[in-house]
């Protein structure tokens, strides 16, 4: 490896190593090539290529877009490494891998992008499976200029494999701002997955520090490179547990020129109703049980009616009836087929249009298709189908399914017994629907009887983070979101913070409508030190008995401080804490505390003259210091964690191993290290 010394004082550096001179003049190259692609994409000349202005509107778009992708992040390398091939005869071959196509004015590449195939190798080649690749070549940054190369030669039987040092320094780079991608330091194990194919869904057990999040956001990435035209049709979308999280997460995609994924939670999903209530947690465990998508089943489809009168439709002189008994034979066969129930609507007066067709085929009569629609219109038809079949609001209908007794009582029995039934009913029912304090659990609710009453459209592909915590009628509703698509899903079940956590993959992905999914495990982390991934393991037994204790590459002296202070003593210790880490660390700094201390905690670090930020607000250089609600804390990370009294996280949540789980969270969200100051006994599970 090459490393160049920078400039101190008077005394010249050495002048760098021809390799890196000639490196650096193809970065440069590089860029003046994407400058110049850029500068084309802005040329294009849009006057009389498209037929009418709205295709021009389209057509712009994608260009706009396009000239937003070919951007030159000053910061942000266009390569981070090379592979070479040799060949018995000739020169061989060699490719730059970086994060976009590049190529110069007569097309040939420049810079290869990271999710072609002929990058793989980067991220897969080994001794023992060089994969035809000579030399893996590596390269180091500061702000986006090169400053060291370090190479492997995989084939040459006299070098000793060796771990590399750029690799390790740019996973151990301070954090400051959002979410960076990983694009360069992805390993063989992560590269698998992100290259799954897109016709079956991977779900990815994590532990903490193993990049899943970040491996879950580089295979959308990948899949938009090689299904583009699919997924451009069908959509993508990823969904993350809160908007922090996603602020945190949005500048991955862009950093790898993809612009235009969508990203939502699962509330926003189900928006349906203003949220204005909460719902205890038993009553929130209840209403996300899977039993309720059957009791909602039922209720919409409890309206249809059996017919007690004929279908009498008159045209001209001819009166054609259709008898009771054959109209109930339609009703009864649409729902046998159990299709949705404004599908089975709108094919009920067509089939009764049918039969009277039948009718006036026998009598001689010669009617097409347009006569078979005009009887299906006809106002007869029409009434008996109103009567029949009416029309169902899934908002009324759930509405009146929580605040009347005897209707849930009809269609919940044999699935609830009277105890859930009564834990289901509002208090005090409201007048009407803008009146009902809907809380988070009733939308999921609505959107489950909407999908019942009409198909919600599916997507070609859904990401779906931190998805232990979802309940079973929160998986179907992103199901439903990905029913003719696929899906990735990201979770890890030791870090499920609801009282409905997931216990089981295989359940979780049942509910998901992917029972044939494939589970991955990751358990090398990146991230947490390895001192503290083990002092966060001593809670595994308690919380996930079946899970395996992660690993750790990362290792430093001193990173792990545990502390007892007496009560009166702790707000201000932990503002020390805090301005000493500030003082002495680079990178992010996140002091963690369950969410009835925060409030306390920033009067203290107000009083020491600590400025902070909230989860979701962007650190900088200037700004490094966020103060995190335990609630808030996961799927996020900081360079170093102060954690506030672990026994008062624990007490927050209404059962001890939620309270554990919701401990572990914060326990990992550090990187370089983590400082535990408490003034209440630490909870056995803990103990060393």
């Amino acid at each position: 490896m090459s490393d160049p010394t920078s400039t101190t004082g008077t005394t010249p550096s050495p002048a760098p190593p021809a390799t890196l001179v000639r490196e650096r003049a193809h970065l440069a190259a590089s860029r003046t090539a994407l400058r110049a692609m850029r500068a084309d994409a802005e040329a294009l000349d849009l006057t009389d290529v498209t037929a009418s202005w709205v295709s021009g509107e389209v057509l712009q778009s994608e260009i706009d877009l396009r000239i937003k992708a070919l951007a030159d992040l000053a910061d942000t390398p266009l390569f981070f490494g090379r592979l070479d091939y040799a060949r018995e005869e000739g020169p061989g071959e060699h490719f730059y891998i970086g994060r976009r196509h590049v190529h110069d004015a007569d097309g040939d590449p420049m810079v290869i992008d990271w999710r072609a195939p002929v990058s793989q190798p980067f991220y897969r080649a080994s001794k023992q499976d060089p994969m035809d690749v000579s030399l893996r070549r590596r390269f180091g940054y500061d702000r986006g200029e090169i400053t060291a190369y370090e190479d492997e030669h995989l084939t040459d039987p006299h070098e000793a494999a060796k771990s590399s040092a750029l690799l390790q320094r740019e996973i151990e780079r301070p954090r400051v701002g959002p979410m960076r991608d990983i694009v360069a330091t992805i390993q063989p194990e992560q590269d698998e997955i992100v290259r799954a194919e897109i016709g079956g869904t991977v779900c990815v057990q994590g532990a903490p520090g193993t990049g899943k999040t970040a491996v879950g956001l580089h295979r959308v990435a990948y899949l938009l490179y090689a299904h583009r035209e699919r997924l451009a049709r069908t959509g993508t979308l990823v969904i993350g547990p809160n908007d922090s999280f996603l602020r945190y997460i949005e500048q991955v995609l862009p950093t790898l020129g993809e612009l235009d994924v969508k990203q939502a939670t699962v509330a926003e999903l189900v928006a349906h109703v203003e949220v204005r209530g909460s719902d205890p947690a038993p009553v929130a465990r209840l209403k996300g049980d899977a039993r309720m998508a059957e009791v909602l089943r039922r209720a919409v489809r409890a309206g249809v009616t059996m017919p007690t009168e004929p279908v009498v439709v008159v045209r001209g002189s001819r009166r054609w009836r259709v008898p009771a008994y054959e109209v109930e034979e339609l009703v009864r066969e649409l729902l046998a087929r159990d299709i949705r129930y404004n599908s089975a609507r709108e094919a009920l007066p067509q089939r009764i249009a049918h039969a009277v067709l039948v009718r006036m085929e026998r009598a001689g009569e010669a009617p097409d298709d347009r006569v078979q629609d005009a009887v299906a219109r006809n106002p007869a038809v029409k009434a008996a189908v109103k009567a029949i079949w009416p029309a169902v609001d899934p908002v009324k209908l759930v509405l009146r399914l929580l605040s009347d007794a005897g209707f849930l009582a009809a269609h919940a029995e044999g699935i609830l017994d009277a105890d859930e039934q009564r834990l289901l009913l509002w208090e005090k029912a409201p007048r009407g629907v803008r009146s009902a304090r809907w809380s988070a659990a009733d939308a999921v609710l609505i959107d489950e009887a909407r999908d019942i009453v009409e198909r919600t459209p599916s997507l070609g592909h859904v990401v779906l983070d931190e998805a232990q915590d979802l309940s079973p009628m929160q998986y179907r509703a992103v199901g439903r979101r990905c029913s003719t698509g696929s899906a990735t899903v990201l979770g890890d079940i030791a870090q499920g913070t609801t009282p409905w956590a997931t216990e089981s993959w295989a359940v979780a992905l049942a509910h998901l409508g992917k029972p044939d999914a494939v589970v991955e495990e990751l358990t090398q982390g990146f991230r947490v030190p390895r001192e503290v991934i083990a002092y966060a393991s001593r809670l595994l037994p308690s919380i996930a008995p079946g899970l395996k204790e992660a690993t750790s590459i990362r290792e430093s002296a001193g990173d792990l401080a545990v502390r007892a202070l007496p009560r009166a003593a702790l707000d201000g210790s932990v503002a020390q804490a805090c301005g000493s880490v500030l003082r002495t660390r680079e990178g992010s700094v996140g002091l963690i505390a369950a969410d009835g201390r925060v409030a306390a905690l920033g009067a203290a670090l107000a009083a020491a003259g600590l400025p902070f930020l909230s989860p979701g607000e962007e650190t900088s250089s200037e700004a490094r210091l966020t103060l995190v609600p335990a609630s808030l804390a996961k799927g996020l990370e900081y360079d170093y964690v102060v954690l506030d009294d672990p026994a008062t996280i624990v007490a927050a949540e209404p059962d001890v191993r939620t309270g554990l789980r919701r401990l572990y969270v914060c326990l990992t969200r550090a990187v370089s290290g983590l400082t535990v100051l408490h003034a209440e006994p630490l909870p056995p599970e803990l103990a060393a």
